[in-house]
């Protein structure tokens, strides 16, 4: 999707004031910054960090759904799940490659993921129990991040933003389909809705932390926000999937479990219950019910892809030879 040849970037430029503010004034015109441009090292220090993380979720998300793709309950939602398993992966490849650009490589992304120095979404933390888990995950998980990627789109930077355009036409697919999946449900028997109202217990609240933490305690999201890498705070962002979800889930007739939750008609929005930081922080920080597993699998498909990965650099090292070979012939 990116060229290797641009793995490095463009060279450090000296950061004075009239440098910044030049840089600035691109961001504010909407001029999309590529990777040759020069460009603040803290604006690629924070590119690096935010696409290698997204990167990393779209990686890790493919575990606890993969675990369900064999106890699909029909032929048909087998083919779906696996389709929908594979765009997570391609998912990972564009953003890896976008993060390459900016002269980090795809070893060194993956290290630090397997060491614990790089994060992913808090959610992929939490078990798949049941088939319904799988429907909450592409309705709430996926609807939550369609509103966080969505506005990506946008990102000043060139190659974030292109990647996403993709990634997000393929997300609306997936909330559909995990949207179709709870709706199955809560009109089937008594067993089946109670089923998707148990899923829809346990992920709305982690639904929610997807967005990160609130905006007081975000390190980042001011300066995000003014690089136009973001368009949004996480407070707003998270405030959007509230009032486009809640109607979608009085459809299906389930009950969000936030008895404080209520529409507030001055505001023209939800009013909605306290998030549980403390948990957030607790998986964020390695210590959720499948941090230790997700890892652990994720190394185990890292270190059997090895001879995948060496057999490629061996392939493109012999092509490279007889192409140079062929040269000195031909001169």
């Amino acid at each position: 999707m990116y060229a290797q040849g641009l793995l490095g970037g463009a060279e450090a430029a000296e950061e004075n004031e009239e440098f910044l503010a030049a840089f600035q004034a691109r961001i504010d015109a909407e001029e999309k910054i590529e990777p040759k441009d020069p460009m603040p090292a803290a604006y690629r220090k924070t590119l690096i960090r935010q696409i290698g993380q997204h990167a990393h979720s779209e990686i890790v998300g493919m575990l606890p759904e993969g675990n369900w793709i064999t106890r699909a309950p029909s032929l048909r939602r087998k083919a779906a799940l696996l389709a929908k398993v594979q765009d997570e992966g391609g998912h990972g490849l564009y953003l890896y490659s976008a993060a390459e650009t900016l002269g980090v490589s795809r070893d060194q992304m993956t290290e630090e993921l397997l060491s614990g120095k790089a994060k992913y979404s808090s959610i992929f933390n939490y078990p798949t129990l049941t088939w319904a888990d799988i429907g909450a995950i592409g309705w709430l998980v996926d609807g939550a991040a369609i509103m966080n990627q969505v506005p990506l789109c946008r990102c000043s930077f060139g190659p974030y933003a292109r990647a996403m355009i993709r990634v997000c036409k393929e997300e609306s697919f997936h909330q559909r389909q995990g949207y179709e999946i709870m709706l199955t449900l809560a009109r089937g028997s008594d067993a089946q809705k109670e089923m998707a109202q148990d899923a829809l217990n346990r992920w709305w609240w982690p639904s929610l932390m997807m967005f990160g933490p609130s905006d007081a305690d975000s390190e980042h999201s001011d300066q995000s926000v003014k690089w136009k890498i973001k368009r949004f705070t996480n407070d707003a962002l998270r405030q959007k999937f509230v009032d486009a979800t809640v109607p979608q889930g009085e459809f299906l007739g389930l009950t969000f479990p936030d008895p404080d939750l209520k529409w507030n008609e001055e505001r023209g929005a939800y009013d909605f219950g306290p998030i549980d930081w403390d948990e957030f922080w607790r998986v964020v920080k390695g210590h959720g019910r499948m941090n230790v597993d997700r890892i652990k699998d994720r190394k185990k498909a890292w270190d059997d892809g090895k001879w995948v990965r060496d057999a490629a650099l061996a392939h493109a090292e012999k092509r490279r030879q007889r192409k140079d070979a062929a040269k000195t012939a031909a001169e």
